[in-house]
């Protein structure tokens, strides 16, 4: 019984030690544990220190990636008359390098080489060892391109918060939105001319201009020029009443998105800054002119038997009637000879004097910097003032064209072009270059060209339309060539109350079959002005009406013309 006394309690002692033991050695790696954990927050707080006060502006490059893309933009907007953004600025970041800051350029390079392929590693690399402590490596990068560069932890990667200019609608409005820098400042179009004031981040900026009709318009444009293998094409729609233009459009055009893409041809303006002998679309002006001066009466007429000969210039018609024409006759038929006629009797002086008023003589003002100036006759002489009569021996833009034909079937006002929305329902003062009677006359002859005349493919029914054509041979290296042309088209409608005018141009068309391999005015403008009517006047809330239309099984005659040019003023 002792015996087992004495063992109980040797266990006892030996168990004793052994937690004594165990508990000593548990407070050794607690200790080692807590002295672990202090070097660690020390050389944590130490890296914090070093990172806030050392060098807290490493921090500051690596935080500051991600706050650009949150940070507002300051570059206005710019949007359509119904609000459809057209250019809009985008928060971005840009990526640059200190290369002091590199600890080892060629791993550096490779990594970001990978992340922007676009950019030659060598290049990268070449940069990143530059003598320098700013250098530029790559502008407005994308969120996942911002987001995997900082993602490096490269602390000689800095980001830099800019803007990115954004256009939605593509090459649609591409003339008159123009384009911006890498800095941000406009260098065409738009972007130029209002350039101080979207700087200053007004709400946004309206346009006159429509996409729904520029759509159109632009479809149309390429559909004519595909088919009849045009190098070029020009478009402008302009509300009448206010000079506000809906549509303006030129072939070809480019993405302002991507402007280095862009070929000189596809960024030249040929609308304002292009300028043109725009042909038999002139003869409009010589009559309003003529009718206004009071050198003729509409029943009046010129013989158009005989070309006419000045000096070593011969005048004639291209599909001649040969014989006395009434003024309904002259512009129907197209007949230079009669307009040369009627041109001298108005006289050189009050035929400048009138296409001035129109608008003809200088540069259009309009709210771009791309601007043509017209070509004019210098000096006037005689024959400068009858070949100028049906548009051989001037030049002037699709914008001045149409400005000027706005006024002579508006009631006789001149408004400024202009691409900004104007107030609805506001009065747009304008300046009085023609009679409102001569004004209706115009409605009433411009009515008859296109019911008997070379503007028939115009016709759209319920929207009566009136409209002239043009065909010019384009200077080839101070010569007329044979076989280059400009075709255009310019229209009203309705022609009882105008509320638009459509200019169609087309540059150097080839004739098809389908044409009879005509490539004149008539045959390819004529339609795509057409087109444009029929598709833009539901769209703008012209409801169609039944139109009367000529007997055209009848011969038309003067007596014909006279009673329907009546009939087209009546309904005015």
């Amino acid at each position: 019984m002792k015996q087992t006394a004495n063992n109980f309690s040797a266990t006892r002692i030996q168990l004793e030690g052994v937690r004594k033991q165990a508990i000593e050695m548990g407070r050794r790696r607690l200790l080692v544990t807590g002295v672990f954990i202090m070097a660690a927050f020390m050389a944590i707080s130490l890296r914090l220190v070093d990172l806030m006060v050392v060098d807290s502006n490493e921090l500051a490059r690596i935080d500051r990636g991600f706050k650009a893309i949150q940070a507002p933009v300051s570059r206005a907007s710019i949007v359509d008359r119904n609000g459809v953004i057209i250019a809009i600025s985008l928060p971005t970041a840009s990526l640059y390098s200190d290369p002091a800051l590199i600890q080892d350029p060629h791993e550096a390079a490779r990594r970001l080489a990978q992340i922007l392929p676009e950019l030659d590693r060598q290049e990268i690399y070449r940069k990143i060892t530059l003598d320098k402590r700013f250098v530029w490596l790559k502008r407005n990068l994308s969120p996942d391109q911002h987001y995997r560069i900082n993602a490096l932890g490269e602390p000689g990667f800095g980001f830099k918060h800019e803007e990115r200019r954004v256009y939605p609608q593509g090459p649609l409005m591409a003339h008159v939105i123009g384009l911006t820098d890498t800095d941000g400042k406009g260098t065409a179009g738009v972007e130029k001319y209002f350039n101080s004031i979207l700087d200053e981040n007004v709400a946004s900026l309206r346009l006159s201009l429509d996409v729904r009709v520029q759509s159109l318009v632009r479809q149309a444009l390429i559909d004519t020029m595909t088919e009849f293998k045009a190098i070029g094409a020009a478009a402008v729609v302009m509300d009448v009443s206010t000079g506000e233009v809906l549509s303006l459009v030129s072939l070809p055009d480019f993405d302002p998105n991507t402007p280095g893409l862009a070929s000189p041809d596809a960024i030249f303006n040929r609308v304002t800054k292009g300028v043109y002998e725009m042909g038999s679309t002139f003869k409009l002006f010589t009559a309003a002119m003529a009718l206004d001066t009071g050198a003729v009466q509409l029943d009046d007429g010129y013989d158009a038997s005989e070309p006419i000969q000045v000096a070593r210039y011969t005048i004639s018609d291209y599909h001649g009637k040969n014989r006395w024409l009434s003024i309904p006759e002259i512009l129907v038929y197209s007949s230079n000879i009669g307009s040369a006629k009627m041109a001298l009797d108005v006289g050189g002086e009050r035929q400048q004097s009138y296409l001035n008023d129109f608008g003809l003589m200088d540069p259009a003002e309009i709210e771009l910097p791309e601007i043509g100036k017209p070509l004019l006759p210098r000096p006037w002489r005689e024959i400068s003032t009858m070949t100028v009569s049906f548009g051989h021996g001037i030049a002037v833009s699709p914008l001045q064209l149409t400005n000027g034909v706005a006024a002579l079937v508006n009631g006789g006002m001149f408004h400024p072009p202009t691409i900004l929305r104007q107030v609805t329902g506001a009065t747009v003062p304008g300046v009085r270059v023609i009679d409102q009677a001569t004004s209706n006359s115009m409605r009433g002859l411009m009515r008859l060209v296109v019911e008997y005349g070379t503007g028939k493919n115009a016709e759209t029914a319920g929207y009566m339309v009136g409209g002239k054509t043009g065909t010019s041979d384009k200077l080839v290296n101070g010569a007329y060539s044979n076989d280059k042309r400009i075709a255009s088209f310019v229209a009203a409608f309705p022609m009882d109350k105008p509320r638009y005018v459509v200019f169609v141009l087309v540059d150097e068309p080839v004739g098809i079959k389908r044409t009879f391999n005509y490539a004149t005015g008539g045959w390819v403008a004529a339609p795509t002005a057409q087109k444009i009517i029929a598709s833009m006047g539901p769209l703008l809330g012209i409801t169609p009406r039944v139109v009367v239309a000529s007997n055209e099984n009848k011969k038309p005659t003067r007596k014909t013309f006279m009673r329907d040019l009546e009939r087209a003023l009546e309904v005015r």
